[in-house]
């Protein structure tokens, strides 16, 4: 989830990653309650991307979200499973990008009693088998299920650029465009499975 980006020095970077207030800006309100100091860098495909992420627990089957995390953009994705991950849940798999796959990973989900389908990853000098291959394209058609959230997001509710400043109150923008993702889809079932009067 993007930002608007700030244009800072180095030193003022260097001390914002370390949690302090940068030289100059407390004589300086305005400015100061212009920068985001929460935001962070991070990199996908070889480019650059400032901001948050949205990570989410989508039911496969509607295509609902039934839990969400959001971070800076700096959160590797494995770390956010805890917050996503939930007791009662009627499936018992769970369908996840090589992001999330550790020898960590699978025992935690062993523990809780989860089937991994998290894709596999080939490492340098050992590419994936046509047998694992296969196995990713078998997982891709429920893992696309998910990412129709973020595409619906994205294409049709508006973009995702969050034009506030500050985790928290990107936490309340992502969570309500959560929220109007889950109405809008609720209506489209609705509409796909009519309940008999």
């Amino acid at each position: 989830m993007p930002v608007p980006k700030n244009h800072n020095t180095r030193d003022e970077n260097r001390a914002i990653k370390a949690g302090e207030e940068p030289e100059g800006w407390s004589d300086k309100p305005a400015k100061r309650s212009q920068k985001d100091v929460d935001a962070r860098w991070t990199r996908k495909h070889g480019k650059s991307h400032y901001g948050y992420k949205n990570h989410v627990n989508v039911d496969r089957q509607h295509k609902l979200v039934r839990r969400y995390h959001v971070s800076n953009a700096a959160l590797h994705d494995s770390q956010a499973v805890d917050h996503l991950l939930m007791k009662g849940n009627t499936g018992a798999g769970v369908w996840a990008d090589p992001a999330y796959r550790s020898e960590e990973m699978e025992a935690r989900l062993r523990a809780s009693r989860l089937k991994s389908h998290i894709h596999r990853k080939g490492k340098r000098g050992k590419p994936l088998t046509e047998q694992g291959k296969a196995s990713n394209r078998t997982k891709s058609t429920v893992r696309a299920r998910v990412e129709h959230v973020f595409g619906a997001q994205t294409n049709d509710m508006g973009g995702t650029l969050v034009r506030t400043i500050g985790l928290l109150r990107a936490k309340a923008k992502i969570g309500m465009k959560n929220l109007a993702y889950n109405m809008r889809r609720l209506g489209q079932l609705r509409r796909l499975n009519p309940r008999p009067a």
